[in-house]
């Protein structure tokens, strides 16, 4: 059992490096694309790859922690502690950044053929990554990896905003549509924040404390909220 243990922590640091690997990749793209088009939704875009990776070296940190049990519920803990934070401060970047573009304060996002080119290569990736890291985080019952997981389904999601903003853009002119859709995030991202940060798995139901499991199932939307299905209670 401890090898498998320790065999699928090595799957999911694999899984961690890999997004590092492809977050530095689209970081240095969507740059290089900001400088040619001036798009901010595209600036907004690499921004958020950074934050991803700070986020997947909180994870490297975390798998590699020493594994006896005192050290290994306290690792969790500050993981998850440190993963909520990046969420809240991604949401509180979103909402200045929409803001100040709805605003006038920031110039209009144009059109780039090598900005929708990653954006939509970052979707199949982020996708892939997000479902396998999901899987893991399940088996191994990881609140920190499940953490690290949404933060790339929420790039992932960002990624599918910023498109649509991009193309709403180029083929109607509506500037406004990519700040407007960045918005749609802010609560989820909010949400995921507060209850990452708080270190808070528990529900409490009758004065009974109720562990909830991490799910990866339709009933709770593949694990998209924290799952009150009475198969991931513990």
């Amino acid at each position: 059992m401890y090898k498998v243990l320790q065999n699928l922590r090595r799957s999911a640091l694999i899984l961690v490096i890999i997004g590092l690997a492809w977050n530095l990749v689209e970081t240095a793209i969507a740059f290089w694309a900001t400088l040619q088009s001036g798009s901010v939704a595209l600036l907004a875009f690499g921004l958020d790859s950074i934050v991803e990776l700070v986020a997947g070296g909180i994870l490297v940190w975390r798998l590699q922690a020493n594994k006896d049990d005192h050290n290994e519920v306290s690792a969790e803990k500050r993981a998850q502690k440190l993963l909520g934070l990046t969420f809240l401060l991604l949401a509180a970047y979103i909402a200045l950044h929409s803001s100040a573009n709805l605003l006038g304060w920031l110039p209009q996002p144009e059109p780039s053929p090598l900005g929708i080119a990653i954006i939509v290569a970052s979707a199949v990736v982020m996708t892939t990554l997000y479902i396998a890291k999901m899987r893991i985080a399940v088996r191994i019952q990881s609140w920190s990896l499940r953490a690290e997981a949404m933060e790339t389904l929420f790039c992932d999601i960002q990624d599918l905003a910023i498109l649509i903003g991009l193309a709403l853009n180029a083929l109607f002119a509506w500037w406004w549509a990519d700040p407007v859709a960045s918005w749609i995030l802010i609560p989820f991202l909010i949400n995921e924040g507060i209850e990452n940060f708080s270190g808070s798995d528990h529900h409490e139901d009758d004065n009974e404390s109720i562990i909830r499991r991490v799910c990866f199932e339709i009933n709770c939307l593949y694990g998209i909220i924290r799952c009150r299905a009475t198969c991931c209670e513990a």
